[in-house]
């Protein structure tokens, strides 16, 4: 397998930006992403955040494949497992040489993926995964949900650690340019949150442009980035630069 762990493939998703977004050759990502990407054009699969939102999934797996078009990357079709068909993910990951975990709510996506399998169903598939927001966050073995939605974080029983798809031990916390300074139910999300939650944990702090690679033998962090652990932050790579996670 092929991982790719984004905070954002295509840049800042809270800026305004094309209709078709433009895939990121920040930090070598697009680059590297061709240098794995089959001579014939893989069939995609977009595995969904919320199963409920077919519209919404259907526009987000059209934008996507034509981003990948665009930047030279063409895909076979792109099919969408989400709460039509989750009972089919096997055959649909069997035709499937490109997957995306497509970015929304962490829990939610996480209830989902459990319902369908979907740690099984990718245990041995050997093509190329796209982690993005949400997804690279539950692609981890045991999965950070932080709070984002009002009232999860005043919430005593809101589940912060989850069982993740096992596909790395990396924990990430995406779009951090944008969310170390955001809060929820009054509580910063760095400071009051991720910090007092970093006891006996690592989280990686990732902004838009920096993301993971891993072609199954070793894990690279590759931009600019942060290592959040036992309370304390520390810069642990810049951009351009790389630092090996595994």
């Amino acid at each position: 397998m092929h991982l790719f762990l984004t905070s954002s493939p295509s840049g800042c998703p809270f800026d305004p930006g094309p209709e078709i977004p433009v895939l990121d050759e920040a930090n070598g990502f697009a680059g590297r992403l061709r240098s794995v990407w089959p001579a014939t054009p893989p069939r995609g699969l977009l595995l969904a955040a919320d199963p409920g939102c077919a519209e919404v999934n259907d526009r987000i797996a059209a934008v996507f494949a034509a981003c990948l078009a665009q930047a030279g990357l063409p895909l076979d079709g792109m099919a969408v497992c989400d709460g039509r068909n989750g009972a089919q993910l096997p055959a649909l990951l069997a035709r499937s040489g490109f997957v995306m975990l497509c970015g929304g709510h962490v829990p939610t996506q996480n209830r989902f993926f459990a319902a369908i399998g979907a740690a099984d169903a990718l245990r041995d598939y050997d093509g190329i995964v796209l982690g993005v927001s949400a997804g690279t966050m539950n692609a981890a073995r045991q999965v950070y949900a932080q709070p984002e939605e009002p009232g999860e974080a005043a919430d005593p029983a809101f589940a912060r650690w989850l069982p993740g798809l096992a596909l790395t031990e990396a924990n990430i916390l995406p779009h951090f340019q944008k969310t170390r300074d955001w809060a929820v139910d009054g509580l910063r999300l760095l400071e009051d949150i991720a910090l007092p939650d970093s006891y006996g944990h690592c989280l990686y702090a990732l902004p838009d442009g920096s993301y993971v690679y891993s072609d199954g033998r070793h894990e690279t962090l590759y931009g600019e980035a942060w290592r959040i652990a036992e309370g304390r932050m520390e810069k642990l790579c810049e951009n351009g630069q790389s630092v090996r996670l595994r």
